[in-house]
């Protein structure tokens, strides 16, 4: 059998959302709003958190803040590199930045996905067993529960990095995306993917199933115990406090089930762009949005940092 010539990749090109040049600046200025609004977001999220007494001793705060860290970090890793795409005509990643991203791409996305497990359980507690929750989620089990998936997400998404980037890349070195994924990366290999392609399956299916079991379970306990409260008011003040959570879940677990979870053969690079913008970047700014606007512990706790913040301009 022939063997294949393959030169070293050195450097990767992003293609990017469009090349289309009319589009490229309203698309900068509309991504690089939606970061700001992120990066406000999220930061200020746990900033208000922190300051509050009441809020950071309180375990469903500490998971919020932990989700809040994860989403600023989530979206600081893919969108500056997108705006550049809009910038530059040509957007060149190294072949170590773009193995750097695509670690750590992976493990703030396994993160995200295995803290919102973590964080239905804290319902579960909180609703079934109201009066032994701060037993039950003292502060040793609660580091334990953001401990675990940051554990686990660093050395999956390592494990995976490696994998991409022992492969032999000599077909292209234009990425089909606006960040290094797994799936465009693939396309440009002449090595043999096959037993990528299936540990992505794997790890994915164990990952995203074993969370969504988490929480469906957690949620079946949940909505059986407040049928069973007889206080309207409490059965109302119990699905506001889950229904932010659950908002969440379902937008972050239906799209990463859409992009990863179906055969290689029903993958189309363009469809996936846009399923990728959505929980790259729409997502990390929407949660400190459904969290914030939903709940009125952390709108008191915000009202009160602007209200202290005004106080102490005025002395």
């Amino acid at each position: 059998m022939a063997q294949i010539n393959c030169t070293h990749v050195q450097e990767f090109i992003l293609m990017g959302l469009t090349d289309r040049k009319e589009l490229k600046m309203p698309f900068f200025v509309v991504f690089l709003s939606i970061y700001f609004l992120t990066v406000v977001g999220n930061l200020g999220l746990i900033l208000v958190i922190r300051t509050d007494s009441r809020l950071t001793n309180t375990p469903m705060y500490f998971f919020l803040s932990n989700l809040a860290f994860v989403d600023f970090c989530y979206a600081s890793v893919i969108t500056p590199k997108m705006l550049g795409n809009f910038l530059y005509k040509q957007n060149v990643i190294s072949f170590n930045a773009c193995a750097a991203q695509l670690g750590c791409f992976l493990t703030f996305m396994v993160s995200e996905c295995l803290l919102l497990a973590s964080m239905a359980y804290d319902r579960y507690v909180a609703i079934c067993n109201p009066l032994l929750y701060m037993v039950v989620m003292s502060p040793g089990i609660r580091i334990q529960l953001v401990a675990v998936p940051y554990s686990y997400s660093f050395l999956m998404a390592l494990f995976h990095t490696i994998l991409t980037f022992r492969l032999s890349y000599c077909h292209s070195n234009i990425i089909n995306h606006f960040y290094c994924d797994d799936m465009p990366l693939l396309r440009l290999t002449c090595s043999d993917t096959h037993s990528k392609q299936l540990w992505i399956l794997a790890c994915a299916g164990i990952t995203f199933i074993s969370s969504v079991l988490i929480v469906f379970v957690s949620y079946m306990y949940i909505i059986s115990a407040i049928l069973r409260m007889r206080s309207a008011e409490g059965r109302r003040k119990a699905f506001s406090t889950c229904g932010s959570h659950m908002l969440a879940v379902t937008i972050f677990y239906g799209t990463l089930i859409f992009m990863y979870l179906q055969p290689s053969s029903n993958h189309s690079l363009d469809t996936d762009k846009m399923a990728s913008v959505f929980y790259t970047v729409i997502i990390p700014m929407l949660n400190p949005l459904i969290y914030s606007l939903r709940n009125k512990d952390v709108k008191d706790a915000l009202k009160k940092a602007i209200l202290n913040r005004n106080q102490a301009l005025c002395l």
